[in-house]
């Protein structure tokens, strides 16, 4: 009985790792380009800055889709630049014929809408399953729910009987 317990919380762990992870790389920012590919072993992998970004990102989504009527807004890095310096400045390269060649990225409300619909599921799902969870934990402790627990009149008697069952057997 143990083991079913033990087996089945397993198996939502891992459901639970393998959801949360393509959660996350399904929302990685396509602007943000990491500086350092090595860490340095005496210093922590993830500083409360690349937190804070992450999650400023994940609530301001950005795209180089450029709309024909929208303005385009220079970039803050200067004047005219080739591609792969204006992508580490955050910013679109033209691929079109457009009076700039690198522009500051639109924000996209599309992508906001989406993310926060799933974020709102998530929550949902979680409250949604969590008393089923809470109940299918507690319905197994005996410290929780009374009918696993042993009845003392009956503890009792099988005391008695078992006892009365071992004198049988040691008479024969």
């Amino acid at each position: 009985m143990l083991q079913e317990g033990v087996g089945t919380h397993l198996a939502w762990s891992y459901v639970m790792l393998v959801l949360l992870h393509s959660i996350h790389s399904s929302f990685a920012s396509p602007t943000h380009v990491p500086e350092k590919s090595a860490v340095a072993p005496g210093k922590p992998g993830v500083t409360l800055k690349d937190v804070y970004e992450t999650v400023i990102n994940f609530f301001k989504p950005v795209t180089c889709r450029h709309k024909g009527k929208e303005a385009l807004v220079p970039c803050h890095a200067g004047g005219i630049i080739n591609s792969t310096e204006c992508s580490k400045n955050n910013c679109c390269p033209s691929k079109h014929s457009h009076d700039l060649k690198c522009y500051v990225p639109s924000k996209d409300n599309l992508q906001l809408a989406f993310r926060l619909f799933l974020l709102g599921a998530l929550g949902f799902f979680i409250l949604g399953c969590l008393p089923l969870f809470c109940c299918a934990c507690f319905q197994r402790s005996p410290r929780t729910n009374p009918l696993r627990r042993a009845n003392k009149k009956i503890e009792e008697i099988m005391r008695n009987r078992r006892a009365y069952g071992e004198e049988t057997d040691s008479l024969l």
